[in-house]
């Protein structure tokens, strides 16, 4: 077991970890501890890390944000700040990556090692076109040519003379890949590389991941927050929780009977298809600890249901659950499963009814929408080659009514129209033909994803909240009350009311813009991928408070969302939408089980999931300055027939009328 941290001892003093051994390892981490100093304080990154990766095998690093994953990806590559207290070993290709040479260090980076980060766009030069940049890294325009052609951009010729902006989250993405194995380097650091994109171009990227692994031979470390994600690409997992490595071994043996509580809690919360709609979601209690001020224990015990009292003394070593398995828990493992059951879904925490459906129905609806177009002018400059005139069409006839209190999920690719659906309900894009129809006297508010570029850094959580209230009519101090009391709402305290965004965490800062947002209940809540970039225990915490406060003040919610799964739990209607038109709308529960047009099946097909490989949609969506015409959808279908392709489709009901399940598809609609 590990020293007890004592008052003012070092946090290093601990035993260094065993772990399986692999002969002649890509890459080796070693007892690592990396320490930050900010704002006059040691902030614990990594304590006590060690692993290793063979040749030719994928790795995925799980856990939620502050956990150390990132800081291990950063490690191995050698891209650790200055002045960065580190102590440990990690190399790679035989090189010390954090206390070698500058110039080997620089020469490793070049020759065997490539690097993935989650937002291609900002690892790419803007004003550099894609040729070029990759060019730089591959040496000439004619190895450029054949990495792009090699992770299948389609066009690469032409692809090359774009800029960055050109192209699409999927094909920048791929770029970014091609650069890394520009090199044919031993080991490849994927940080979160699919978290923004859509299910189809996430399958597509782990599939070109996994098949550039089986042709170059290298090995890649593969950082996510999504166990479906990482059961679909990787060989073994590592969890990590607090900077140490709460478990690590063979993915199907992690995933299918986890060895340590946290591995257990992160499955329980993940959310899949078949996921109750009936429950609350399952979250886990809290928060990860802070890594200034670390626990002498067990990290995870203040969450852990199964903690004991030699649990808070000291960190617990890992130990062997089998021979090429480990966890830092000093519980055996079938202990735990006899404890802690299966990685269950389920909650058992019923939801409170909704309002009356046939209720709602008979008062006015929160939104109608009577064939809305949106058409942007698109300057010369701007236009790729291959589009047609300069005129973008975002939305293309778009009717949908929402009923009081009713929740409706738009969901689709990007480029599909959900956000600017959402934006011309909120009023902030003005539609250029048909009409959008509210509440008479009130006005929708509107959640964005990134919660923390929507609030205003400078101002505190109470001034945030408090302007929604100008003009309200209440004295200062009702003011201060009706902050306060929204902020217990949201379930934060009312101490947050003097903090400003940056100090608080994602989950933190998502919660304050729904508390600002209903502060005034609005009629209808509009969420535009509010939990995409969060982990699965805040993502589940904060879809549960949707669901709470949609109950409690009786109100609309439209929510934008690529995650079929979040769409299916959180939503009593699913609008799926293809380049600017709804294709198929109707029960939620309906439009993912049995989906009626092919594009909603390839969606759920592309779902990643535990034991379950995701298909491949081909192809990407035509672009909207010229869409095909007939069903836009049809150069991507499996079952399109000539009639697709001359003619426009309206939705239609499918089946008898008054059947709520609707679908554009000459195909299926009569099913």
């Amino acid at each position: 077991m590990g020293i007890a941290v004592s008052e003012g001892a070092a946090i290093t003093d601990v035993a260094t970890p065993t772990v399986p051994t692999i002969s002649d390892p890509v890459a080796a981490v070693d007892d690592l501890h990396v320490t930050f100093r900010r704002n006059g304080r040691d902030v614990h990154a990594l304590r006590g890390v060690s692993l290793q990766i063979a040749p030719g095998e994928i790795l995925g690093l799980v856990g939620e944000s502050g956990s150390g994953k990132s800081v291990l990806g950063f490690s191995m590559l050698g891209l650790l700040p200055a002045h960065t207290q580190i102590d440990g070993t990690v190399t790679v290709a035989g090189s010390d990556m954090v206390h070698g040479d500058d110039k080997v260090i620089r020469k490793v980076r070049r020759l065997d090692l490539g690097a993935v980060f989650q937002d291609p766009m900002t690892s790419l030069n803007p004003t550099m076109r894609i040729g070029k940049q990759v060019a730089e890294a591959a040496g000439s325009d004619e190895e450029a040519l054949r990495l792009l052609t090699a992770v299948g951009i389609p066009e690469p010729g032409r692809r090359m003379r774009a800029f960055p902006h050109e192209l699409s989250g999927g094909l920048r993405q791929r770029v970014m890949i091609a650069i890394a194995i520009a090199g044919d380097p031993d080991l490849i650091i994927a940080d979160e590389p699919t978290t923004a994109l859509d299910v189809t171009v996430q399958a597509q990227v782990l599939r070109l991941l996994a098949r550039l692994r089986d042709e170059i031979g290298c090995s890649i470390v593969f950082i996510t927050h999504d166990l479906g994600v990482a059961a679909q690409i990787s060989d073994r997992i590592a969890v990590l929780y607090a900077g140490r490595i709460a478990e690590i071994g063979p993915t199907a043996a992690v995933l299918g009977a986890p060895a340590h509580p946290y591995t257990h809690g992160l499955l329980r919360s993940r959310l899949t298809l078949n996921t109750a709609r009936d429950r609350k979601l399952a979250a886990l209690a809290g928060s990860v600890p802070s890594a200034v001020s670390p626990l002498p224990g067990c990290a995870f015990e203040p969450r852990c249901t199964v903690s004991r009292d030699e649990c808070t003394t000291a960190p617990p070593d890992p130990v062997a659950v089998a021979a090429d398995r480990t966890s830092a828990c000093i519980l055996p493992l079938d202990e735990i499963t006899t404890n802690l059951g299966t990685a269950s879904t389920t909650s058992p925490a019923t939801h409170e009814p909704f309002p009356d459906a046939d209720e709602r129905q008979e008062m006015p609806p929160s939104v109608v929408l009577r064939d809305v177009t949106k058409t942007f002018s698109v300057t010369k400059r701007w236009l790729d080659r291959s589009a047609g005139g300069g005129k973008l069409q975002a939305l293309r006839g778009v009717s949908l009514r929402v009923a009081h209190g009713e929740s409706v999920a738009l969901v689709g690719e990007s480029g599909s129209g959900k956000s600017t659906l959402l934006r011309a309900i909120a009023g902030l894009e003005k539609p250029t033909s048909g009409q959008v129809e509210l509440v008479e006297g009130q006005r929708p508010q509107m959640v964005f994803q990134d919660a923390g570029a929507s609030l205003t850094p400078w101002l505190s959580v109470g001034e945030l909240i408090s302007e929604r209230l100008s003009g309200s009519g209440l004295s200062r101090s009702q003011r201060r009350d009706a902050v306060v009391e929204v902020l217990e709402r949201v379930g934060l305290p009312a101490e947050v009311a003097k903090s400003r965004a940056g100090q608080l965490s994602g989950g933190q800062r998502q919660r304050v813009s729904l508390a600002r947002a209903t502060v005034v209940p609005p009629s209808v809540l509009l969420c535009d991928e509010p939990t995409s970039a969060l982990d699965v225990s805040l993502a589940a915490s904060v879809l549960n408070l949707i669901g709470d406060l949609r109950r409690s003040l009786d109100m609309s919610v439209v929510f934008v969302t690529h995650d079929l799964s979040v769409a299916r739990v959180v939503a009593d209607r699913i609008a799926v939408m293809y380049l600017g038109r709804i294709v198929e709308i109707g029960p939620a529960e309906r439009v993912i089980g049995d989906p009626a047009h092919p594009y909603t099946q390839a969606l759920v097909d592309s779902i990643p999931d535990l034991g379950r490989e995701s298909r491949i949609l081909p192809g990407e969506p035509a672009s909207p300055l010229s869409p095909p015409t007939g069903c836009a959808f049809h150069p991507r279908c499996s079952i399109s027939v000539d009639a697709c392709s001359g003619s426009e489709l309206d939705v239609r009901l499918e089946g008898v009328p008054g059947n709520p399940h609707q679908v554009a598809c000459i195909e299926r609609r009569a099913v």
